[in-house]
């Protein structure tokens, strides 16, 4: 179906609905086209939008450390108990308009296993684009591989949050290696927060192709509310338990 013209483009804009429920983009060639036309238009209310999800942001953050601190601890020492080094992996991460953040994890890959992914670059799994995602990742330990599928190891982003450098919901932050702007969509992907999950992370997270992934976090920038955050976050919890795209 068609949506009415964008006033900022002027042009009517092919979507469809996605596997979780949310008429966006659709994908492959339509996909790439919506990206290209990307141009961002505020939302009403800006300042107010902000203001109340960074409210939101807070509180949540900090009841979600207080659930889930038992879990992240009993996390931490079978990391301990089972490869040498740290229990938790820090990683410069770009944030709101491009600037580099310390992005918080539970280690999930053998002590200093991210100065071997050049090493690996030839497996990525992702067809396309900068990102790297590996299937079966020979650096991923045991209980990395556990924490991973069951998205433990995101965790302690909620520090993030809370700290300001991330929001519950927004793309998620890239590694500096990986973050791209040579497209007017990927760098408005870097216009706003990134998120602990986001459309991409409800619809499928490495299934999904790295032009539609681009395409989802646009729609996402140029659509968004508290009531979208709300449904995404929502949608958040079945897609972490069906651990689908998640390795």
């Amino acid at each position: 179906m068609a949506v009415q013209p964008n006033k900022a483009t002027s042009v009517a804009i092919s979507v469809a609905e996605n596997d979780a429920g949310f008429v966006v983009p659709a994908r492959g060639a339509a996909a790439r086209t919506i990206a290209r036309q990307a141009v961002l238009t505020p939302p009403k209310s800006e300042r107010v939008y902000r203001f109340v999800s960074r409210m939101v942001d807070i509180v949540a953050a900090m009841i979600a450390l207080l659930i889930v601190a038992p879990v992240i601890g009993l996390a931490a020492v079978a990391i301990k108990l089972t490869s040498r080094g740290p229990v938790f992996f820090r990683q410069a991460r770009a944030g709101r308009d491009g600037v580099p953040f310390n992005m918080y994890k539970l280690r999930s890959m053998y002590s200093g296993a991210d100065d071997d992914k050049v090493l690996f670059r030839n497996f990525n799994h992702l067809p396309t684009g900068p990102c790297f995602k590996m299937k079966n990742d020979p650096r991923v330990t045991t209980v990395g591989r556990w924490i991973r599928r069951t998205s433990i190891d995101e965790l302690p982003q909620f520090w993030n949050v809370l700290k300001g450098d991330m929001a519950l919901v927004g793309p998620r932050p890239l590694p500096l290696d990986e973050v791209r702007t040579d497209t007017p969509e990927q760098r408005l992907r870097l216009s706003v927060k990134p998120g602990i999950t986001c459309l991409w992370q409800v619809s499928g997270r490495t299934e999904i192709p790295y032009d539609e992934w681009l395409a989802l976090d646009v729609w996402y920038i140029r659509n968004r509310s508290l009531a979208l955050d709300f449904q995404i976050v929502v949608k958040t919890i079945p897609a972490v338990l069906s651990a689908r795209g998640a390795y």
